[in-house]
């Protein structure tokens, strides 16, 4: 029979699957001889039970009774007790951490009589109704579904009829009124009292956490953060300890280090005679963890050595909620903790130096989307700037938008195109939505560890919080900052790096990484204006120079001019795996293309080839100069029709009203008509074009032969490959082949410069992957073109099925994600790993990579390693990103063997 059920005392930090990480975390705290109290997790099994069910499994009601029951036996107070009541309080806990995202009921175990009970055992009448208002407010919003403003309307009421300034200022009496008036919103709201047995508070509370599961909320994180919606999540009941007990008590969070920067030292937020949930809500605003030092000298030390130790036992940053009850510390959390793209480079490279892991283990740690967000432009400290006031920074970046005041704004604003800022007095769960479209945050309340700047940071979003200057009034649209109002809609800039915030907008200029994967380590160094700034250049150094060294594939990039290859290559490109040479004839060149295609005889498509030779030598030497010694793949031409010949309708338009129509527009008309497809996408482009218009492929690769023979004749080392694109059948392959090696013969002969130039093909066609085995025989290269391929194999036209039904197919959970963005493993994954093979079976040694956007990608980037690839290519921009990555697949795929 399954068991539901897991103490503190049989789990380990291992077991995230079973007993979600704050299960997990709290046993192997417990097993560490931490000061943990007791209390025991309901597994993710139950919550898979339950969801499959419909209801909670019969048997866990016992196993809870016989665990809380052993909780009460260590502690020697009672569920409910009148005298001494024990009181649990009840946690979400998933396998990924989703914070804030699912639900947390306190104080559960107390009524009306246990109250009293509290008040006499603890000796402090208001702490015991301050904990009571606390379960009835909780409870009422969590488990009886009551809007939560209800109860924060009746709080502030309250503060204000006897001049509170916060709830602290609250005397027992108020609060005594107050749950009276909580239980009469319950009654009001429901139809039913507060329910007053403690068992029936826990049950009900257990069933309201794994309800929360599936809240709209925690479903659309998971699809933000791409967690399986089957996961579950683990339950934790857990015997209160209490930091609302006077101010020798208090709670707080804390980092092992800095999680903005990635610095050593004490960082972390405390607020006494409050519970934890206050620290996290940002309703007040907190103390730093350096106060606590002053405050209670005899439990920061005893925290200190927690946090040691923790960090030493996990060996790397952790995250930790702790309380304090009357100077006694006891730890709530513990987990491996959320940090900024800057923080996650630092800490692995400090961590190497402190010879807690391995360089191998550092680059697992940074990932190339942390990279790229270190990539992107901050602001111009020498440019003028109109500072409104300066905060906490909680998640860097550089962030300027339009102030939106909730959820709605944000949606319809950005829906509109507008960058916008998410201004609130806090954030909460519900503020999800406009988080995740906002370019960045900005709160009124809160510290580092508040909501705002927890979930900021783990989605790279911009951040900047507790703001105090700052008078957000939401219902007046209207945000008052040092005498001046701002309204919904003015722009404003934010720095979640120094913690500005501006009126306006902020020029912008490239980061110092940047700098330094463009120019080089001194340069970036140069360019970074403090010390933090020069150790996040240097770690990042660190960290892509080993990924160089250990990975296995080399890493190109898609340029199709000498300006992008020079880039690239300043950025670690150690190739061009892709030149679309159409793209060389788009704007003003675009009539060269047009003439060669309605050519109407022999002559004049001659003398469009004879017009487009000497500009495609051009090209193509300016792009091997740029590459010298490097590979270069060039595609040959391979244009959908539509984007090269006049627009069909407008033409018929114009010959149509014409009074007298030119007879060049009717001739025109005429060949447009002829040529026009349905689907241009699946017509006469690529291989098909080239066999079809003859003397277009031919020209190509004279032009690439006489660029490289130039190129050679100068003392340069250009090393061409021809690619031939859309190929479905081994016999397109060899036609191509037949004339490409003849032009080349016939340069090489005439210029006395041998050349020998590979030639092979995209596989962007299903029916090419599954027969590459026979391509293969004509080919000396495959390069999968996964775009195309995504498209073939799904049926997908992207530019249609992305605004006209991709957002309901996410939401629905058809996607997780779009599979022009991370490869489909699964279906186009499929057809590659069967071109490996074919094209192997072969061909032993068949050079293979991947061209695609795909080639950019980090997920995708893991399988191509595991599938076999020797490159993968990507744009100038990702070129750092993907050496990072084909690093960290490499020491994955060598971990995992081992």
């Amino acid at each position: 029979m399954t068991s539901y059920v897991s103490r503190f005392r049989d789990g380990d930090k291992d077991q995230k699957d079973l007993l979600g990480g704050k299960g997990a975390n709290l046993a192997e705290m417990t097993n560490l001889d931490l000061p943990v109290p007791p209390g025991f997790t309901i597994t993710t099994a139950a919550c898979r039970a339950y969801m499959r069910d419909g209801h909670v499994p019969p048997e866990l009601r016992v196993e809870v009774t016989l665990a809380v029951r052993e909780i009460e036996d260590t502690i020697g107070r009672r569920l409910g007790d009148f005298h001494e009541p024990l009181l649990v309080s009840v946690r979400s806990g998933a396998k990924f951490s989703m914070p804030g995202m699912m639900e947390t009921v306190l104080n559960i175990g107390l009524n009306d009589a246990s109250v009293k009970g509290l008040t006499e055992f603890s000796g402090d009448e208001r702490f015991a109704w301050d904990s009571y208002r606390r379960l009835i407010q909780k409870f009422g919003k969590t488990v009886l579904g009551i809007d939560g403003e209800l109860f924060a309307a009746a709080l502030d009421e309250r503060k204000a009829a006897v001049g509170a300034v916060t709830d602290v200022d609250l005397s027992a009496q108020d609060l005594r009124v107050l749950v009276q008036t909580f239980k009469e919103i319950v009654v009001e709201q429901t139809g039913r009292e507060f329910p007053q047995h403690p068992r029936e508070q826990l049950d009900m509370a257990i069933e309201a956490v794994l309800d929360s599961w599936n809240t709209d909320r925690a479903r659309l994180y998971r699809r933000r953060e791409r967690i399986p919606h089957d996961l579950g999540t683990a339950v934790n009941v857990v015997s209160m300890v209490f930091g609302n007990l006077g101010e020798t008590s208090g709670t707080g969070v804390c980092f092992t280090r800095d999680p903005s920067t990635g610095e050593a030292g004490v960082y972390g937020d405390y607020l006494p005679n409050a519970q934890g949930e206050d620290v996290v809500a940002g309703i007040r605003n907190t103390l730093p963890l350096s106060e606590l030092e002053v405050l209670d000298p005899v439990s920061y030390d005893a925290l200190r050595h927690a946090m040691r130790r923790l960090e030493t036992h996990y060996r790397d940053l952790c995250d930790i909620e702790f309380t304090i009850e009357r100077g006694k510390l006891w730890l709530l959390q513990t987990r491996v903790g959320k940090r900024t793209a800057a923080a996650a480079f630092r800490i692995a490279t400090e961590l190497v130096d402190e010879s807690l892991i391995t360089m191998d283990e550092a680059i697992t740690r940074c990932t190339g989307d942390k990279l790229s967000q270190l990539l992107f432009p901050q602001f111009d400290a020498g440019a003028a700037r109109q500072l409104l006031t300066r905060a906490m920074p909680a998640s860097p970046g550089a962030a300027v938008g339009e102030i939106v005041l909730d959820n709605a704004q944000a949606l319809e604003r950005t829906a509109a195109g507008a960058h916008v800022i998410l201004v609130r007095r806090e954030t909460n769960p519900d503020d999800l939505q406009g988080m995740i479209v906002a370019d960045g945050v900005l709160t009124a309340r809160g510290g580092k560890t508040s909501h705002a700047a927890v979930v900021a940071r783990g989605m790279g979003t911009c951040a900047v919080v507790g703001a105090e200057e700052l008078d957000v009034d939401a219902a007046r649209g209207e945000v008052r900052v040092r005498g001046e109002v701002l309204h919904a809609g003015d722009t404003i800039a934010i720095d979640g790096a120094t913690g500005e915030v501006f009126r306006g907008e902020v020029p912008v200029v490239d980061s110092p990484v940047m700098v330094y994967v463009s120019d080089g380590l001194d340069a970036g160094l140069a360019a970074a204006a403090d010390p933090e700034a020069r150790a996040l250049v240097t770690a990042v150094d660190r960290v892509l120079r080993h990924a160089d060294h250990v990975r296995r594939m080399h890493v190109r990039t898609n340029a199709d001019s000498a300006d992008d290859a020079r880039r690239a290559r300043a950025r670690g490109a150690e190739g061009v795996g892709l030149c679309r040479t159409e793209h060389q004839f788009l704007g003003d060149r675009r009539q060269y293309i047009e003439r060669l295609v309605l050519a109407s005889d022999d002559d004049a498509r001659q003398a469009a080839l004879d017009a487009l030779l000497p500009l495609q030598r051009d090209d193509f030497a300016g792009l091997l100069e740029a590459m010298d010694g490097l590979p270069t793949t060039i595609r040959l031409i391979d244009p959908p029709l539509h984007e090269f010949l006049p627009d069909l309708t407008e033409l018929a338009v114009k010959v149509a009203v014409a009074t007298e129509p030119d007879p060049t527009d009717v001739a025109l008309l005429a060949a447009v008509e002829r040529m026009h497809e349905q689907n241009p996408m699946l017509g006469l482009r690529g291989v098909r074009l080239g066999l079809t218009l003859p003397g277009l492929f031919a020209l190509q690769v004279r032009a690439i032969a006489e660029a490289t023979v130039q190129l050679r004749q100068a003392g340069r080392d250009p090393r061409p490959e021809i690619m031939v694109p859309l190929v479905g059948s081994v016999r397109e392959l060899q036609l191509v082949r037949e004339e490409a090696e003849r032009v080349l013969a016939e340069v090489s002969a005439s210029s006395g410069v041998p050349l020998d130039v590979p030639i092979g093909c995209m596989i962007e066609l299903p029916r090419a992957a599954l027969t590459a085995h026979r391509i293969a025989e004509e080919a000396d290269f495959f390069s999968f073109g996964t775009n195309d391929l995504t498209q073939t194999t799904w049926g997908f036209s992207r530019d249609d099925v992305e605004r006209a039904f991709f957002a309901d197919y996410l939401q629905n959970g058809v996607l997780t994600i779009s599979p022009f963005e991370t490869l489909d493993a699964d279906g186009v994954g499929a057809l590659v790993r069967a071109g490996v093979e074919g094209g192997r079976a072969t061909k032993p040694g068949l050079h293979l990579g991947v061209c695609g956007e795909h080639g950019g990608d980090p997920e995708s980037i893991h399988f191509f390693h595991d599938v076999g690839l020797d490159y993968v290519s990507c744009s100038p921009f990702r070129v750092p990103i993907a050496r990072l990555e084909a690093g960290r697949a490499a020491v994955a795929r060598r971990s995992s063997a081992a």
